[in-house]
């Protein structure tokens, strides 16, 4: 049986390479296992070898220290590869079968997950609704910045790609579908972007990026990325967007320079709970910042997309209300403004076979457009750093050296 290196998360600002072992259909117990899910057997599950698997700003902030995630947690969520093996209950998967592993993991037997609620699975996680690989309070399911991973409910969750030669060729692009292109496109679809729209997409982050490329594959007339980092805002205009840097002030001023007015029809919030704030206060926290501005920018009746992360406990916080993830929003302005919102983990199933076949038809660049950067594993550590400190990049990490 083969090792199977992964990347551990040791504590603040440290991740590293180690070896884990090497998947079974069975949960064991370890860093982040929920005790009711250990010994719990996995017939329908399948053994994947790992061709992408990304780093994401989620797992950032558990490196960061901004979440409860135990150390020796193995991360990652954003995973691709071959199935390699298939459990007794597996039915339609196929080994030698390349496939998209949504970050969520549902079950497709549970009220949600008949709804199409795949984010808040009501069967993976026995202390909430959710669950995802890698994570912190997540049930323990192991992550997949590895060599070898085990996904659950083979048949109902993995999204088979048409033909291999083809898939991986656009290994790239197809790498972003286990999360942040559908997260984007989920932030823009809950905000009403269509044909026309004006987009305000706060955070020139990958997950903002995509958002921004959903917004043009939707319709989008005019989309407006706001950030402070000077690279990040450099990568937005590259694929068309306009772009507002925050450390210049309040963001309407410059809306209003671009369109003429100072609202947007929609706006997503691809930046969470780690939001700085705007101007003077740009190298401040200020956690409720974001919110509080889509809400301001987008005109009434409009919609607000929040794909960005928020949590129920952030040690890091820099006040005892926002470590319990009480922020101090300015609810009665959206209230006032007839603004609808839409929080939560986007349910990729939702979404991903549709911007699939728009990768693999070449209507979108989406590996382009993040700049999805190639690294082996054992540069995981590099690549946490160099992300940490804002590079404007999408860091893929190949365990195998498969990809071109």
């Amino acid at each position: 049986m083969p090792e199977n290196k992964a990347v551990v998360y040791r504590g603040m600002g440290h991740v590293e390479v180690e070896n884990v072992g090497y998947p079974a259909f069975e949960i064991k117990d370890g860093p982040g296992v929920n005790p009711d899910n250990v010994g719990r057997q996995l017939p329908h599950g399948v053994i994947l070898k790992v061709i992408a698997t990304n780093i994401c700003g989620s797992d950032q902030h558990m490196v960061r220290g901004r979440t409860t995630a135990p150390e020796g947690l193995t991360l990652g969520h954003e995973i691709t590869g071959e199935v390699i093996e298939t459990g007794p209950d597996v039915e339609f998967i196929k080994t030698g079968d390349l496939v998209s592993v949504p970050f969520n993991i549902a079950c497709g037997r549970c009220r949600n997950c008949k709804e199409g609620k795949t984010g808040v699975c009501m069967n993976v996680n026995p202390e909430r609704a959710g669950s995802a690989y890698g994570y912190v309070d997540m049930g323990g399911w192991v992550g997949g910045q590895a060599e070898y991973v085990m996904v659950p409910y083979a048949d109902w969750n993995l999204l088979k790609f048409p033909d291999r030669d083809q898939a991986m060729e656009k290994i790239r692009d197809l790498a972003m579908l286990a999360d942040i292109f559908p997260t984007g496109f989920h932030g823009c679809v809950t905000a009403g972007v269509g044909p026309g729209s004006t987009v305000y997409v706060a955070g020139a982050g990958p997950v903002g990026l995509a958002a921004a490329t959903s917004a043009f594959l939707l319709g989008a007339a005019v989309v407006m990325v706001a950030d402070l980092q000077k690279d990040r805002l450099d990568q937005a205009r590259s694929f068309g967007c306009e772009t507002i840097d925050v450390t210049q002030g309040d963001p309407r001023a410059q809306i209003e320079q671009i369109l003429g007015e100072p609202e947007v029809d929609a706006a997503v919030d691809a930046v969470g709970f780690e939001a700085r704030g705007h101007g003077d206060d740009a190298q401040t926290e200020r956690p409720a910042t974001v919110l509080n501005t889509i809400m301001d920018v987008t005109r009434a009746g409009g919609a607000l997309g929040i794909p960005g992360l928020y949590v129920t406990g952030d040690p890091g916080a820099s006040d005892d209300a926002a470590k319990e993830g009480s922020l101090s929003i300015r609810l009665g302005l959206g209230w006032a403004k007839s603004l609808s919102f839409t929080t939560g983990q986007c349910p990729v199933m939702r979404y991903n076979r549709q911007l699939m076949m728009a990768i693999l038809h070449d209507r979108v660049q989406i590996a382009k457009n993040v700049n999805a950067t190639v690294i082996p594993l054992d540069q995981a550590p590099q690549g946490y750093t160099e992300f940490d400190q804002g590079a404007a990049r999408k860091y893929v990490l190949d365990p195998h050296g498969m990809i071109k």
